[in-house]
């Protein structure tokens, strides 16, 4: 096998991503990624075996880009362990998520395709699994308040806030959804 380009795989991936919220996923085809790529036609068919691929390739990478820096984990240790500072770190999560609105518009169609794909399905559960149980972990780890459900439950309640967010921004205001996060906060965190 030919030796194939890290940073222009990476480009490619990142360029399904771009199609897949603008076109959704019945868009996505190499042409289209060669084109978001700005590549020659036919270098997204070298890189990846199959539309298939490509799919499961894009899910993978969206949860790479949608992790939190070193920095951020690290301030959310710092300062009280309490109910204010998980509001403030929930705030937070909705805002990094929120900023990266390709990709979880490209999410919302990986998972709609994922119920008639069974390995982007695997793909997309596997990595939501553990994105769930790192959550979970790292809450209780760090000493919040609030067990296991509680973040489970807030990790629900806050994806269907964001999915608002990004796709009818006018249902809540900024002001609004910070209330909205404090208010998610102060009834499921004891």
């Amino acid at each position: 096998m030919v030796r194939q380009n890290v940073a222009r795989r990476a480009a490619l991936i990142d360029a399904a991503i771009e199609v897949l919220a603008r076109e959704g996923a019945r868009g996505l085809t190499f042409r289209a990624v060669d084109a978001q790529a700005e590549v020659p036609t036919g270098t997204a068919s070298n890189y990846f075996a199959s539309r298939d691929d490509l799919l499961t390739q894009a899910g993978g990478r969206i949860y790479e880009r949608l992790q939190p820096d070193p920095a951020t984990v690290a301030g959310s240790l710092s300062g009280p362990r309490d109910r204010d500072r998980v509001a403030v770190l929930i705030q937070e999560v909705v805002d990094r998520v929120s900023s990266f609105r390709s990709g979880y518009l490209a999410l919302l169609e990986l998972r709609l395709e994922a119920t008639r794909r069974p390995e982007l399905r695997a793909v997309l559960t596997g990595h939501i699994r553990a994105d769930v149980d790192a959550n979970v972990r790292h809450h209780l780890d760090s000493g919040l308040p609030g067990d296991a459900d509680t973040v489970v439950l807030l990790y629900l309640a806050m994806n269907w806030l964001v999915l608002e967010r990004l796709t009818l921004p006018d249902v809540f205001g900024e002001e609004e959804i910070g209330r909205l996060v404090t208010s998610a906060v102060e009834r499921l965190v004891p």
